[in-house]
């Protein structure tokens, strides 16, 4: 069987024990690692591993010896309670040695929970948990967390207050940062509010949420709106020390300025204008006088300058790429004075 979107992650939070088994699997070794350990701690309970009902069987183990996965799920444990068998990284490879297992699986026995990369469609493990009529089969995508996700994992930590604008802060960063990062994020949320029975609010999430290389990126582009050309070629160095190129951080400002130009634009003034746009809750005091400082029209000029450097850096010129992106950018923010 294949579960998607919330019903996967209402499966994760409450797995069905009378069901043989779980395939997880995705590109992303970090989110499929996080839902793994979810889904076995809600099957065996916090004491499980400790009380040994929980076998972990690496997948070259089990390539040597087929029989490894159908023995941890008949063995019977010293403690009482529910009991998993757990193959990590496993690969199609495995197929004949879990159906096998799950063939033979009755209640009673071991749940297998069993952790994958990303596959294919046609990958014959996943179409034997697809079909399967006593398993399921979840796959995990880029897709970043719902806001139900997010207040479910906010609310096991203790934290059920959440204002409404620090849980729109909050969708915005789960698509900035990987799921690794996200949940320590949200996991120091959490221990910041422990006792504390006051709302979430926006200045805490700000406060508390880690720097990216958006950040820096945001950082460049802000020197540029407010005027500040000394700081943009050191600013530049460090950006591309990390790799990143120039047409990302055109597409970046040009987005940047667009929404400067649509705030500006706005009948009801440039922080009206900001608040109805989609930015990242980091931004928004910023912008908001950004936009008020440059004008409608100024915008409209400069906004050109990042378009004309932008069909520069996608044609055949032979002119340095960040050289053209730097000129670009020193232009436009003395042209703010």
């Amino acid at each position: 069987m294949i579960l998607k979107g919330l019903e996967a992650t209402r499966y994760f939070a409450r797995p069905d024990p009378a069901r043989a088994g779980l395939l997880i699997f995705g590109a992303d070794a970090m989110r499929v690692a996080l839902r793994r350990q979810e889904v076995i701690a809600a099957l065996i309970g916090p004491e499980g591993e400790g009380e040994m009902r929980l076998t972990r069987i690496a997948a070259g183990d089990l390539r040597k010896d087929g029989s490894l996965l159908l023995d941890a799920i008949k063995s019977v444990g010293f403690f009482p309670g529910p009991r998993v068998a757990f193959v990590e990284d496993a690969t199609d490879t495995l197929s004949e040695s879990i159906a096998i297992a799950l063939q033979d699986w009755t209640p009673g026995d071991a749940q297998i929970v069993v952790a994958a990369g990303g596959l294919t469609g046609k990958s014959p493990l996943k179409s034997l948990f697809d079909k399967h009529p006593t398993a399921v089969s979840i796959g995990l995508y880029d897709d970043p967390p719902s806001r139900e996700e997010i207040e479910d994992s906010l609310r096991k930590a203790g934290l059920a207050r959440i204002d409404r604008e620090a849980m729109s802060d909050l969708a915005t960063l789960g698509r900035m940062l990987d799921p690794g990062d996200f949940r320590q994020t949200l996991d120091k949320i959490a221990l910041f509010k422990f006792g504390d029975d006051t709302p979430l609010l926006p200045s805490e999430v700000a406060a508390l949420a880690p720097a990216t290389i958006e950040a820096e990126v945001d950082e460049l582009i802000n020197a540029v709106a407010e005027g500040r050309a000394g700081e943009i070629g050191l600013l530049i160095r460090r950006i591309e020390g990390q790799g990143v190129a120039p047409v990302t951080i055109c597409i970046g400002a040009m987005r940047h300025f667009r929404i400067l130009h649509a705030a500006a634009s706005d009948p009801g003034g440039a922080g009206a204008g900001i608040q109805k746009a989609r930015v990242n809750f980091k931004q928004k005091d910023a912008m908001g006088r950004q936009a008020g400082h440059w004008g409608m029209r100024t915008l409209e000029t400069a906004l050109a300058q990042l378009i004309e450097a932008d069909l520069t850096l996608r044609s055949s010129s032979r002119a340095p790429a960040m050289a053209v992106m730097e000129r670009a950018l020193i232009r436009i923010a003395m042209s703010r004075r």
